[in-house]
């Protein structure tokens, strides 16, 4: 039933247990993982100013996946990380939608704090918008 799970991630504490949820979704069915990190404009901007290469930008995002992709690895799981730019409700609607994913798992919160306060909370835009099932994890 489970075989390809997209899990959102921004490595919050939230997409932590986010990812422990989707591991229990394809753990019985030896499915796939998805995990896609949607960089907006101002997150680019804030990581190309305050690193000096394009390696180690790409270094630090895969650093902050890095207890969500161990705990998928843990479990054996085939998977693959996608980090897409635009902004992250948007951009992780259309990945989802244009992805042949049977479910998809997304943290309540998230890091942004302020942007959740003034534009509405990600996981709601994915959850109003995503054509599949979803699953919003507190």
């Amino acid at each position: 039933m489970f075989k390809r799970v997209l899990l959102a991630a921004d490595g919050s504490d939230h997409s932590v247990r986010s990812a422990e949820k989707a591991i229990e979704l394809v753990e019985l069915n030896s499915g796939r993982i998805d995990v896609v990190y949607a960089v907006d404009g101002a997150t680019s901007k804030a990581d190309i100013l305050a690193h000096s290469s394009k390696y180690e930008v790409a270094r630090k995002r895969k650093e902050m996946l890095a207890p969500i992709i161990q705990l998928i690895e843990e479990k054996q799981i085939d998977h693959e990380v996608h980090i897409i730019h635009g902004e992250p409700g948007p951009a992780i609607v259309k990945f989802a939608n244009d992805g042949d994913y049977d479910y998809v798992v997304v943290g309540s919160r998230g890091l942004n704090k302020f942007q959740t306060f003034v534009l509405g909370s990600v996981s709601h835009k994915i959850a109003k918008r995503v054509d599949k099932p979803v699953l919003i994890v507190k």
